[in-house]
């Protein structure tokens, strides 16, 4: 195989960009972060993706999408890598990513604070700056009912002011 060129790889790359996240569509694999590379090497295109945690069941589809997404646009040999480090971040979910959550009724990540050395038996901690707002009506009168959502990565909510209960995507940093 010829080396292609830069701007072949850029489409390869906004191709599997805008392949959406089998578990929360609308967001895009680019609008979760975790589309760190494309490359060619050798003879293949390496597409490189950092999974949301290792225990993702989503990502062995989301490697499937993307080898479809590549060898439709012409290109036989594609090779799926995943990078583990850095460990993805749900600061890496983009302005446009954190929109579209909470258009669907998700509430996105919040900023967070990381404190390093809490305590000995502590280790680092994770401090959100700010409750969890309403992604319906904008309240931040809300009560967590369940750590756990729908997937692993969200938590289940309700908002003490229109009483709906909405899922929450967890902070990750």
């Amino acid at each position: 195989m010829m080396p292609v060129q830069e701007h072949v790889l850029d489409e390869i790359h906004r191709l599997v960009a805008a392949i959406e996240d089998p578990e929360m569509p609308p967001l895009t694999l680019e609008d979760l972060g975790i589309l760190r590379h494309v490359a060619q090497v050798g003879d293949q295109i390496v597409v490189t993706i950092t999974p949301t945690y290792s225990g993702c069941p989503a990502v062995e589809v989301i490697e499937a999408m993307a080898i479809e997404a590549v060898t439709a646009a012409g290109h036989d040999d594609v090779r799926i890598e995943r990078s583990l480090h850095p460990a993805w971040s749900t600061t890496w979910v983009t302005a446009a990513g954190r929109a579209k959550l909470a258009s669907v009724g998700i509430a996105p990540p919040r900023p967070v604070i990381v404190q390093i050395g809490a305590g000995a038996d502590k280790g680092p901690r994770l401090e959100p700056a700010d409750p969890p707002p309403c992604p319906r009506c904008g309240s931040a009168e809300t009560e967590l009912i369940n750590r756990f959502g729908a997937t692993a990565c969200k938590a289940l909510h309700r908002c003490r002011s229109c009483s709906e209960p909405f899922d929450h995507f967890k902070e990750l940093v």
